[in-house]
């Protein structure tokens, strides 16, 4: 288990606008994960801090990033206009890796996106075969980056709750239109957000599996 890396706040600089992100590399870094938020979220996500703190403990770096300025997510927060502009999103987060990519040369990187964020996550998979060496999606939306799956290569693992019913018939969906090694996880007995006792530490457990693999390789 590595120790615990410093976390540095970065400004990614993309389509026309700063973006806000948090990155912790562990002296041996296997690999890096850049996180994907999703609907209303944001990089100070509870639920993605554990799971990135998770990913860092098992030696591979993360980024955290705001894929919305503050001025964009104040407005979001009012209309919801940004949310699911997935177009926009992926073209973001597709910047953000290139960003990553050029400062962490010797490191394979992976996606991991939730809900909206994992949309953002295929998008990008598709548009950077050459960077993206694997995709984790936790609740995630696949159905919203339809068009870009069958472009993905990298190897996807789509975590869904067991109860989560209609999210997990999207990801079943988007597990068939996948062309690239894909597999279909479903944690017992919880829903969208889980909330329940030790779903969360699963969803970090498989994703850090999945990511091992890409670092293996």
């Amino acid at each position: 288990m590595s120790p615990e890396p410093a976390t540095v706040t970065v400004t990614v600089r993309t389509e026309g606008v700063g973006l806000t992100g948090d990155l912790a590399l562990p002296d041996d870094a296997t690999g890096v994960v850049l996180f994907a938020h999703g609907t209303g979220s944001s990089r100070l996500s509870p639920r993605n801090q554990a799971v990135a703190a998770h990913l860092n403990q098992a030696g591979l770096g993360t980024l955290l990033l705001d894929l919305l300025t503050a001025a964009e997510d104040l407005q979001d927060a009012r209309s919801g206009e940004h949310r699911f502009d997935v177009d926009l999103l992926g073209r973001r987060l597709t910047g953000a890796a290139d960003w990553l990519a050029e400062r962490t040369t010797h490191l394979p990187v992976g996606l991991f996106g939730a809900s909206t964020g994992a949309a953002a996550a295929l998008m990008t998979a598709a548009e950077r075969p050459e960077i993206v060496r694997a995709v984790v999606s936790r609740g995630g939306r696949p159905d919203l980056a339809e068009k870009w799956l069958p472009g993905v290569r990298a190897p996807v693992l789509l975590l869904v709750g067991e109860h989560d019913d209609s999210v997990l018939e999207l990801n079943r969906l988007a597990a068939e239109a996948l062309t690239a090694p894909a597999e279909l996880l479903v944690i017992p007995k919880a829903t969208h957000l889980f909330p329940e006792p030790g779903a969360l530490e699963q969803v970090a457990e498989e994703a850090a599996r999945w990511f091992a693999g890409m670092a293996a390789e």
